[in-house]
């Protein structure tokens, strides 16, 4: 293997096992002033592949080996996250390599004898849609990495506030085009303000985490969401719910949460760390607004801590105008 370094250029790959054939295609690409690096075989081509990454590969049709197109698969298979152009190399232009260089992923393939004017350009242009393609990538990753941090928590891992407020008003526009109920829980956890003084924010931090996992074991479905909804607050929203289903749902929460068995020695609940819940199930109507349902479950939340915590409360707006509340302790 030979190669050739200088900065802010181009690695360009050759892999070809006649020794002039890899010298002239060289010269002419440092005189373009690409960085060039050499295998005789698809053997060493794969090898140098690994370690150096090239923007683009020189393949020969013909190698001792294995014959280019095998030798261009294998080469595209090391990493297929990293979009590499292969330029095959043939000794006459025939519709069965033509076939071969495409069906085995090749970006484009030129003749010999070396024509260089017309090799240039398509170097070039190979070179370019390289770069191209590591730009998108890049960019694509940045973007994935902006979303990610709006719509997720960072702390607890579950969906964040904004991305709650924007799937629950999706999920309110949705059932009231198919007259579905759609039910949310809000949860609060207990005196957590004391827990923090108590044990510190880094222990509060964990607690949050556990709870939060705790929430997300009991709430699988693919439609439903659970959420961060803000400091101690964690948000439940249950499409195609019905009452039935979000009082038994917000039960088990509130169990799972007692049963973690975090103490919580300075709570005036409890020995452990509890939750309180607040519910509301509701046919949205068209035209009118997804705060409703938020209202609804923040009084019953409210009437889950007037009662004594560690409980949950359900507002149902389905059956009366005065919802009928539960607690269950």
């Amino acid at each position: 293997m030979k190669t050739t370094y200088q900065r802010n250029q181009f690695l360009v790959l050759i892999v070809d096992n006649e020794v002039f054939s890899r010298k002239e295609l060289r010269l002419l690409l440092e005189q373009e002033e690409y960085r060039v690096a050499e295998a005789k075989d698809g053997t060493e081509a794969i090898n140098v592949f690994e370690q150096l990454r090239p923007e683009l590969v020189l393949v020969d049709a013909i190698l001792p080996d294995m014959d280019g197109f095998e030798c261009c698969a294998k080469l595209l298979s090391v990493d297929e996250s990293k979009y590499t152009p292969v330029l095959m190399i043939t000794a006459v232009e025939d519709t069965e390599s033509v076939d071969r260089a495409i069906e085995v992923g090749a970006t484009d393939y030129v003749t010999k004898p070396i024509h260089w004017p017309g090799w240039r350009q398509r170097v070039r242009r190979l070179i370019e849609q390289s770069q191209l393609h590591q730009k998108l990538v890049a960019a694509n990753y940045e973007l994935q990495q902006l979303v990610t941090t709006v719509t997720i928590d960072f702390l607890t891992q579950v969906a964040s506030r904004r991305r709650f407020e924007d799937y629950l008003s999706f999920e309110w526009h949705r059932q009231a085009c198919s007259r579905q109920p759609l039910s949310l829980i809000l949860c609060d956890v207990d005196f957590f303000k004391s827990y923090n003084d108590t044990y510190g924010h880094q222990s509060g931090d964990r607690c949050l985490k556990v709870i939060a996992k705790a929430i997300k074991d009991i709430v699988q479905r693919p439609a439903d969401l659970v959420a961060r909804y803000g400091g101690e607050e964690f948000a439940v929203i249950l499409p195609n719910t019905d009452t039935t289903e979000a009082t038994y749902i917000a039960e088990k929460i509130c169990f799972a949460v007692r049963s973690l068995v975090i103490p919580d020695i300075n709570s005036q609940v409890s020995s452990r760390v509890t939750l309180s819940a607040g519910l509301a199930t509701v046919i949205p109507e068209p035209d009118s607004n997804f705060e409703h349902i938020i209202a609804a479950a923040d009084k019953a939340l409210y009437q889950a801590k007037a009662a004594g915590r560690d409980c949950w409360k359900h507002n149902n707006l389905l059956e009366s105008r005065f919802s009928k509340r539960y607690c269950q302790k």
